[in-house]
C-alpha cells in the first residue's frame, strides 16, 4: 500500500508558508533563520530559531474554549490555514469519522502557563484567560479535531525530539490498517523559558548559531515551528515511502554512543520503502551539534549509507523545534522533492572544520545540486531516552 502526502504547509524560523521557506532554504550567501535574543533568558542572549510572524493565543477564533487557547494552538491554526481548503474537501469526500489527526508536540501550552504564573506572582490571582488544559499535551490534537469537526482517532505523540516524525509514521499505520482514509499529521512546538532552562541545565545550548559536525560544535539552538500534512492513499506529489522506529534503552538523555538504535531505525525505513542505501539521494541529519549526537549519528550514517550520500543538518537555520522538528524537517524534504528540477540540496551551514574523530561524511555545500530531480530522501529524528524515528520520502 502506498501512502501519499497530498498537501503540506510549514511555518518555522525560515519563514511562514512553503514559498517563503523554500526561498530561504535555497539561499547561497549564508544561513537564514533565527535571531539572537534574551527574550526567554533575560541578560543572556541566545541564538534561537524563532518564528518571525507574531503569533498569540488571541489569533484563535473567539469560540475556541479557554482550555485550548494557547500560542501553540494559534501557530497550528496559522499553519492549517493554507491547506484548509484541501483538508475540508477531503473531509467532505470521506466523511468526518474517516479522518484522523496525529500530531507531535513537547511544549504544548507551557509558555502560556509561564505567563500565567508570573501574573499570579504579581497580583495574587490567576489571569482570567488561563486554563490548565492549555498545557496538556493532548491539546493540539483536540483543538484541530474540534476546529475541523472530525470524529476519527485524534491524539498527540510526545516523545521529545522524535514526536512529529513518529506522528507521520503513526499516520501511515492508520492508513495501512484502514482505520482512516485521511490523516492530518504533523507537529507543533513553541519556545518557552522552561524548555530552554532544561537544555541549559544539561550544558547543551550554544549561544551562537549551532555548528553541527564541526570540531568546534558546542550545543544546540532551540527553535519553534509547525508543519501539517494531508495524508491519504490517494496519489499525491510525495510518498511516505518508509519509516523506522527504535528505542536505545541506553540512557535517560544520552544516545547509545555506537548508534545501534539509530542505524537500525534507518535500516528499517529503507526496508519498508523497498530501497537500498544507494537509492537515497540526500539525508537530512538530526544534526543537533551536540558532542554525543553528532558522534553517534555520523557513525550510524557511515556504517549504513557510506561516505558518498549527501548529508546536511538544517538546524542551524530552523533551530531544534523539538516536538515539531521531525515534521518541520519532513516539510523541508517535501520542498526538496518537489518543484526542484535541478535537484538542489539543503546546505550544511557550519564553520567547515570537521571533527577528525568522526567519520568523514559528504556534507552539502551551498548551491550543491544533483543535476536532476531528487527521487528519495531520508530524515533522521533522535530523541531523549533513545527514541529514534527515521522517515524516507519519495517522489510521487
Amino acid at each position: 500500500m502506498t501512502i501519499y502526502l497530498n498537501a503540506m504547509n510549514v511555518i518555522c524560523a525560515l519563514g511562514s508558508g512553503n514559498d517563503a521557506v523554500r526561498t530561504a532554504l535555497w539561499r547561497t550567501d549564508g544561513p537564514s533563520g533565527g535571531e539572537t535574543t534574551d527574550r526567554y533568558t533575560p541578560g543572556t542572549p541566545l541564538h534561537l530559531g524563532t518564528v518571525r510572524e507574531v503569533v498569540t493565543a488571541a489569533d484563535l477564533p473567539a469560540d475556541v474554549a479557554p482550555a485550548r487557547r494557547s500560542r501553540n494552538n494559534a501557530l497550528l491554526h496559522h499553519t492549517l490555514a493554507a491547506i484548509r481548503p484541501a483538508v475540508e474537501a477531503a473531509i467532505a469526500r470521506v466523511g468526518p469519522t474517516r479522518v484522523a489527526i496525529v500530531l507531535g508536540t513537547s511544549t504544548s501550552g507551557i509558555g502560556d502557563g509561564e505567563v500565567a504564573v508570573r501574573e499570579r506572582q504579581r497580583t495574587g490571582q490567576w489571569p482570567k484567560a488561563f486554563h490548565y488544559g492549555q498545557q496538556e499535551l493532548g491539546s493540539p490534537a483536540q483543538y484541530l479535531a474540534l476546529a475541523l469537526g472530525v470524529a476519527g482517532p485524534a491524539y498527540t505523540i510526545s516523545t521529545a525530539c522524535s514526536s512529529s516524525a513518529k506522528a507521520l509514521g503513526a499516520a501511515g499505520r492508520l492508513l495501512e490498517q484502514g482505520m482512516a482514509d485521511v490523516v492530518i499529521a504533523g507537529g507543533v512546538d513553541t519556545l518557552c523559558a522552561f524548555t530552554i532552562a532544561g537544555f541549559r541545565s544539561l550544558e547543551s545550548v550554544s549561544a551562537e548559531r549551532c555548528n553541527p559536525m564541526s570540531a568546534h560544535r558546542n550545543g544546540i539552538n532551540l527553535g519553534e515551528g509547525a508543519a501539517l500534512f494531508l495524508m491519504s492513499r490517494e496519489a499525491g506529489p510525495v510518498r511516505l515511502a518508509g519509516w523506522g522506529e527504535t528505542s536505545d534503552a541506553h540512557h535517560m538523555s544520552a544516545p547509545d554512543p555506537k548508534g545501534f538504535g539509530a542505524r537500525t531505525a534507518m535500516a528499517q525505513a529503507l526496508d519498508r520503502a523497498g530501497l537500498q542505501a544507494a537509492d537515497i539521494d540526500y539525508l537530512n541529519l538530526h544534526g543537533t551539534a551536540t558532542e554525543q549526537n553528532d558522534a553517534m549519528e555520523s557513525r550510524a550514517v557511515m556504517d549504513l549509507l557510506g561516505p558518498d550520500v549527501p548529508v546536511s543538518s538544517t538546524k542551524p537555520q530552523t533551530g531544534h523545534a523539538l516536538g515539531a522538528a521531525g515534521a518541520v524537517e519532513a516539510a523541508l524534504m517535501v520542498l526538496t522533492l518537489t518543484g526542484n528540477p535541478r535537484g538542489r540540496l539543503p546546505a550544511h551551514w557550519w564553520d567547515g572544520t570537521p571533527d577528525a574523530a568522526l567519520p568523514a561524511l559528504h556534507v552539502v555545500d551551498a548551491d550543491e545540486s544533483l543535476g536532476r530531480p531528487v527521487r528519495h530522501v531520508m530524515s533522521n529524528s533522535f530523541a531523549f531516552g533513545g527514541s529514534n524515528c527515521v522517515l524516507v520520502l519519495g517522489e510521487g
